[in-house]
Parts: C-alpha cells; sequence; structure tokens
C-alpha cells in the first residue's frame, strides 16, 4: 500500500469511530431506549426570530427564546450517570433563579428562572459525548448546550 492510502484510511476509520461514539441515546447500557427532551409544543415563532417557550430541553440548543418581565422558564436536561449535565450556568441579566424541584435522576440538570429586567441572559451547560467508564470506548469529546434568552 502506497502512504497516501494508509493516511487516508487511518482518517477514514478515526472519523467513524468518533461519529459512533456521540450516538448512544441516554441509556447508561449503551442499548438505546434513552429519551431526549423534546421541545414545548406551545413554541411560538415571534417577529424578532426568536420563540416564546416555558420548557427547554436538551433539542433546543443554540435557540433564542423572548420573556417578558414576570414570565418563567424552566430547564429540564436529561443525562445519565456515566454522561451527566453540568448545572446550568447563567450569564448575564434579566432573570433570576428559582426552584426547580427536585432532580430524581443522576445526570440530569434542571433550573428555573424568572425574568426580573429587561436585558440579555445566555445559559449554558455541557457533557461528555462518551461514557467515561472502565472498558469502555471513550473520547474528550464535549456535548454543550447553550440558549440566549432575551428579556423585554
Amino acid at each position: 500500500m502506497r502512504p497516501i492510502r494508509k493516511t487516508t484510511l487511518a482518517l477514514a476509520t478515526l472519523t467513524l469511530l468518533l461519529a459512533g461514539c456521540g450516538t448512544e441515546a441516554g441509556n447508561d447500557k449503551g442499548g438505546g431506549g434513552g429519551s431526549v427532551s423534546p421541545s414545548s409544543p406551545t413554541s411560538t415563532p415571534t417577529a424578532t426570530g426568536c420563540t416564546t417557550r416555558a420548557e427547554l430541553g436538551a433539542t433546543d440548543s443554540g435557540d433564542i427564546v423572548c420573556l417578558a418581565v414576570g414570565d418563567a422558564i424552566r430547564i429540564s436536561l436529561d443525562g445519565t450517570k456515566s454522561r451527566p449535565w453540568k448545572p446550568v450556568a447563567v450569564d448575564g441579566s434579566g432573570l433570576e433563579a428559582t426552584n426547580s424541584g427536585i432532580v430524581l435522576l443522576p445526570g440530569d440538570a434542571s433550573s428555573a428562572y424568572r425574568a426580573v429586567s429587561a436585558g440579555q441572559v445566555r445559559l449554558s451547560s455541557q457533557r461528555p459525548l462518551c461514557a467515561t467508564e472502565t472498558g469502555r470506548v471513550s473520547c474528550k469529546g464535549i456535548q454543550e448546550w447553550r440558549v440566549t434568552v432575551l428579556v423585554t
């Protein structure tokens, strides 16, 4: 084999291995059957290109959400023990933390906020793409979640 073919084969193999790393869908056993938080069916697009939603999940990453002062928003990120979400971080002003209830499952991240003043806030969290258990395929990839909230 010529050197260029070995390199191409090695890159293709590495790409396939890394692509498979993020396909586990929330089940610690790796057998599928997990679930991802769906978007709220009450999502309404506005003239500014953002949506109004009372609940956010993992599939809402990258969204822009608009709230009026007094509105509330809840974040529920479903994780697993081997792929836990970090607590939701808040950067900006306009939201105040409220009681989000009890997180019952290891790896989940849950938070709730009330819009208290006009402003812009970036909510974010992250978790490993792959389980970090001994004897399993691992990677250093990170799944990021972030949403921008505009309070008017």
